[in-house]
């Protein structure tokens, strides 16, 4: 049990509001009581009660928010970055297939480490991983980077992938690199099983995630989901993600990629799908009726020129929708800090009424509590207040770079915007990050792993694996 914090004097954005209004929480100068890895008090001014032996920490200068959610992630993809730089993204994946299909699970431990430790770096507390290549033989790369995880403290919510549809059976991936349909169930009903953490508070939860329509057959994807509703869990995909992709549905399956997601008992509340670029409005409207999240990864499908997501018509549907960094071979940055003003910007490029497309309360709101919906996990993380987790996060807003945004022309007596200023500004230094309350980063350091041995591991695995630097 870690020992009980106290989070003063700073300012601090709850996150308790919804996507389409700015009637979330905020406190100027306020205070946030941490016991028993839960949240037991936020308000504003000096807390009421200091309980015993509690850490006190002077936020002077800060801003708390909740710990950032990452819903999109491809952690074993760390050792093939800067690769295929001009490249769409069937042409992308056909490059890597085959350095993927090398891959084992020291890797993947080793990619993961890499990963996750930058993620908290970033403000991450939660993060999913979307891992489908299983090459035959060998360790479990999902167990390896469970591992991985509980190594540098976050919440984890790995996603046991698939794909059984070969290049000869006309997918996309070289049939080296499938595996049987009745193997790939069979090995996501045993991760499940294994890993699957349903109880409150869990730091792993599994999810079933066949990789997409063209590198999964109709069988895999329909039985995946009776499966996952049998054993309780939840679904994820990609889905809508290129043109290329919204063309061979309509031309192979003979309908648009959310139909054909649809038809196969693939939209609902238990699912969250990755991109969604290519959603078309009555695709907009089918996901808000039936609950069905988005992962919207506007870095990721900039470098790969797939578009940008409709996320203010999602929002505005009633659609839950959170980010991802996808995986780091196609978002190199991979910093889900990043990504919260990366979704400002691209909303706001994309939709024709501009600046007015997302606002930098929303922007923050779905790296936070749209994460959490799409995770099934909205009654537990995403906001401060109490009874949640105590997965925080304290940003340095009284640098040169953030200061008079923070602040204002007065000081911060009056105007002054903090969640402007972490949103619109540069990257700001992370003063703390608490995963159930236990210190995770501190002072911009992470206090679990070492970061240069895992650099070292990483390159270590890169070479071994023949990638390229």
């Amino acid at each position: 049990m870690t020992a009980p914090v106290v989070i003063e004097n700073c300012a601090i954005a709850t996150m308790d509001g919804r996507a389409d209004d700015e009637s979330g929480t905020e406190h100027r100068s306020g205070h946030i009581v941490v016991t028993g890895g839960r949240i037991t008090a936020v308000g504003e001014g000096p807390p009421a009660d200091v309980p015993d032996g509690a850490r006190r920490v002077d936020g002077t200068g800060c801003l708390a928010t909740p710990g950032l959610v990452n819903t999109h992630h491809h952690l074993y993809q760390w050792l093939t970055q800067g690769y295929a730089q001009q490249s769409v993204l069937f042409d992308w994946l056909t490059e890597l297939y085959p350095v993927w299909a090398r891959i084992d699970a020291e890797q993947v431990h080793a990619a993961a480490t890499a990963g996750l430790a930058w993620l908290a770096l970033s403000g991450c507390t939660t993060s999913t991983d979307h891992h489908y290549i299983f090459p035959p033989g060998g360790d479990d790369p999902l167990a390896a980077e469970i591992s991985a995880a509980a190594r540098v403290g976050l919440r984890f919510h790995p996603c046991r992938g698939s794909m059984d549809l070969g290049r000869s059976a006309g997918g996309l991936p070289p049939d080296e690199i499938v595996e049987d349909t009745d193997a790939a169930l069979a090995a996501t009903e045993d991760a499940v099983r294994r890993f699957h953490d349903p109880s409150p508070g869990a730091m792993v939860r599994v999810a079933a995630a066949p990789c997409s329509p063209f590198s999964v057959t109709s069988r895999l994807m329909r039985e995946t989901a009776e499966l996952a509703r049998t054993l309780g869990v939840r679904m994820h995909t990609h889905l809508a993600e290129t043109r290329e992709e919204d063309a061979y549905c309509r031309q192979t399956l003979g309908r648009t990629p959310a139909e054909y997601a649809e038809e196969l008992g693939w939209l609902g509340e238990d699912v969250w799908m990755a991109h969604c670029v290519q959603l078309d409005e009555p695709a907009v409207k089918r996901f808000a009726a039936t609950g069905t999240s988005v992962a919207h990864c506007p870095s990721s499908n900039g470098r790969l020129g797939a578009g940008i997501a409709p996320v203010r018509q999602l929002l505005r549907a009633g659609a839950p929708v959170g980010l991802g960094v996808d995986g780091p071979a196609s978002s190199e940055g991979t910093s889900l800090a990043g990504e919260v003003r990366q979704a400002l910007l691209a909303a706001r490029v994309r939709d024709s009424c501009g600046p007015a497309a997302l606002t930098p309360r929303q922007a923050l709101w779905l790296g936070t509590r749209g994460g959490a919906r799409c995770l099934g996990r909205a009654d537990e993380i995403g906001a401060l207040r109490p009874g949640m987790l105590a997965d925080i996060a304290v940003w340095r807003l009284d640098t040169l770079a953030h200061d008079a945004i923070a602040q204002g022309p007065d000081g911060g007596q009056a105007g002054g915007d903090p969640v402007a200023a972490l949103v619109l500004g540069a990257p700001a230094p992370l003063e703390l990050l608490l995963v159930g309350g236990a210190p995770v980063v501190e002072d911009g350091e992470l206090r679990t792993v070492d970061v240069t041995a895992a650099a070292r591991d990483v390159r270590a695995a890169r070479l071994r694996l023949g990638a390229p630097r």
